[in-house]
């Protein structure tokens, strides 16, 4: 039985879909059968493994709206051996309206994704930044969040809010939802400012912070725009590596026996 990741912040620019395609990468990388979940209408991710968002016909708005089986519209990676993805696609905007009545409204992705969780080791889920409907959706299909917090000044502002939402769905929709870990990213060793921000999130949160953290690297912002995973761009670089080794936290955290 596979477990399903949401990567999930409401902010904007905090690394998310960064995050979500490079953990699967390295999931995979580590040979673990992994799928990415395309949850935003944006299509970072879809574009991020190297698919054309515009080509796309079946998405996981198809899943949610039109009952369509996520099997059927998974597309194999071309570049990485055990990572699929399930696209998403514009259309995926119009879902929350589309969704206001249906009964069970909340439960649509964990249905479509039920099934899947036999087929693969890790599910990663890329929220949007927004916690609208599909967000809740994603938070209660999944098992665990990662949320990325930015090392950056407004760091903490709106992570209160995002927490808040986490508990309303523990509490109404999804009581085995935990939280994965509060992952750092966009480190900067040179300032002050980065290291009290770790600081600062280490004091509030102590245990639910990964022991990974995610720098400030060039090779992590160029890859997107090759349509690969930073660790195919440069396996070397300080991007690559690091999200490597959070794969194999997250790994031995969940008491799985590392494939390498």
């Amino acid at each position: 039985m596979g477990k399903i990741i949401a990567v999930a912040n409401q902010k904007g620019g905090v690394g998310k879909t960064t995050t979500a395609i490079n953990l699967a990468a390295s999931l995979a990388a580590l040979e673990y059968k992994t799928l990415l979940v395309d949850a935003d209408p944006q299509a970072n991710a879809t574009s991020g493994l190297g698919f054309d968002p515009a080509t796309i016909t079946s998405s996981i708005y198809e899943c949610m709206v039109e009952d369509v089986k996520a099997e059927d519209i998974v597309l194999q990676s071309p570049n990485i051996e055990f990572l699929d993805l399930i696209p998403s696609h514009i259309d995926l905007v119009g879902a929350e309206v589309e969704m206001i009545n249906m009964p069970n409204r909340e439960e649509k992705m964990r249905e479509a994704l039920t099934d899947m969780k036999q087929k693969y080791d890790y599910i990663i889920i890329d929220c949007s930044p927004s916690l609208g409907l599909i967000t809740v959706n994603s938070l209660t299909a999944a098992d665990s969040v990662v949320i990325p917090v930015q090392c950056e000044y407004f760091a903490l502002e709106g992570l209160g809010k995002l927490l808040n939402t986490i508990k309303i769905i523990q509490s109404r929709l999804n009581p085995e939802l935990a939280i994965e870990g509060i992952l750092l990213t966009m480190y900067d060793v040179r300032l002050r400012l980065s290291n009290q921000v770790v600081e600062e999130v280490k004091t509030h949160f102590q245990q639910m912070v990964f022991d990974t953290i995610i720098p400030r690297n060039v090779k992590l912002s160029e890859s997107p725009s090759f349509g690969i995973p930073a660790l195919l761009h440069d396996a070397d670089s300080k991007g690559a590596l690091s999200y490597l080794n959070l794969a194999r936290e997250i790994a031995e955290k969940n008491s799985v026996v590392l494939a390498k």
